[in-house]
């Protein structure tokens, strides 16, 4: 038999039992779509906290409490936080020639309420300056004045989302919102910049302290010269601050460290979500060997007859191998054209981003499944004696 013939007797065999080839592909389906859609959520959370970082701007440095360890139990950074005013006022008086400001950094999460509306939003408190730090966009209204912060005005600047939720299309300027016992005043309504800030009510850190009766600063953020480098800058500000604190009682990080970080983080676990959703292609595969082995039971007469009209053990072994090789091709098309689908079905939500090198992964993976797992039952059926096949009922 030449190759043509194998190929048309293989595809024949699929179309007359296409029940069973679609239930066999199904293991196969749902494996390379899980791999590839699995990974591409990984790396759609990757890219968007990438964008986030970036939109921030990159002459960032942050501040944080304690010594600041990936792998450590955050609450332990809390409870060594020490920073407090006249840390803001260190860095502001050491480095002034080269930072754009600096601010106190405080983040809570607390109810928003207004009349019948109470929504959870992020709470952030920082100073006059805090608009500049992070390129923040008045749409409407003003950010806080100075003399807001030094007043401890309750007054409040509402995130794009938040804003949304609370109002709807109805003017928020004037209105008052409830963070803890406070009645706050929307001055101001920011433009749509990340979900960091869309999501996110500021208001002066004094006004915050008293609110929520806050002891220390979550951190503070400083924004650097552009003209400055970023890396001599962070060494002077550890200076600024070891002239009060111990080097374990805080970490100066940059935007980058702290992208670094969490990337490092999310694709390990990419990696780890991808390689479990591997198994469900293994699973697959075993799938088709034991339907490759019935069929070969089956079609025992078929084999001896074939061998008869002169096919060899090769024909018949490599018959039977591209038979499951074309369940594990066609499945596994599937499972990336459904990979597909769901990315523009859930573009609204989440951007899933579908790698190439996922694709030929999952889909060299499934090639390879069907090859390793159809070819025991392959070599099963070029074994067959053809005259006992003959005989066989």
């Amino acid at each position: 038999m030449n190759t043509s013939e194998i190929l048309k007797t293989v595809f024949n065999s699929l179309r007359t039992n296409k029940v069973r080839s679609i239930l066999t592909m199904l293991g196969v389906i749902i494996g390379v779509f899980a791999v590839i859609s699995l990974v591409s959520v990984g790396s759609g959370v990757e890219k968007f906290v990438s964008n986030s970082f970036n939109s921030i701007g990159s002459n960032l440095l942050l501040v944080a409490p304690g010594k600041v360890d990936f792998s450590d139990d955050p609450a332990k950074t809390f409870t060594r936080n020490k920073l407090d005013e006249k840390h803001v006022e260190l860095i502001d008086i050491y480095l002034k020639d080269k930072i754009v400001a600096v601010s106190p950094s405080i983040r809570l999460s607390s109810k928003a309420k207004y009349k019948t509306e109470s929504h959870q939003a992020t709470v952030v408190g920082g100073n006059y300056n805090y608009i500049n730090i992070f390129d923040l966009v008045m749409e409407k209204g003003q950010f806080f004045s100075k003399n807001d912060e030094k007043t401890k005005a309750y007054v409040l600047i509402l995130g794009a989302n938040i804003k949304r939720k609370l109002f709807g299309s109805t003017d928020a300027l004037g209105k008052y919102v409830v963070l803890g016992d406070e009645n706050y005043e929307v001055i101001g309504v920011m433009g749509e910049k990340n979900q960091r800030f869309d999501d996110a009510i500021v208001v002066p850190y004094t006004s915050a302290v008293r609110t929520f009766d806050l002891k220390n600063f979550s951190g503070i953020a400083i924004k650097v010269k552009a003209d400055e480098n970023i890396n001599l800058v962070l060494k002077q500000v550890e200076l600024a601050l070891l002239r009060d604190l111990k080097n374990t009682e805080f970490s100066v990080l940059s935007q980058a460290d702290i992208l670094k970080s969490i990337t490092n983080i999310l694709s390990v676990l990419t990696a780890g979500i991808g390689a479990i959703a591997g198994i469900s292609l293994f699973v697959g595969g075993i799938g088709i060997m034991n339907i490759m082995l019935v069929s070969v039971t089956e079609r025992t007469a078929e084999i001896g007859l074939r061998k008869a009209l002169g096919a060899t053990p090769r024909d018949i072994a490599l018959q039977f191998v591209l038979e499951a090789i074309s369940l594990s091709v066609i499945g596994g098309t599937i499972g990336i054209l459904l990979s597909f689908i769901l990315s523009l079905a859930v573009k609204s939500l989440i951007e899933l981003v579908i790698s190439t090198w996922s694709i030929v992964i999952a889909f060299g993976f499934s090639v390879f499944v069907g090859l390793l797992f159809g070819s025991y039952p392959a070599i099963n059926a070029s074994k067959k004696d053809p005259i006992e096949s003959l005989r066989y009922e």
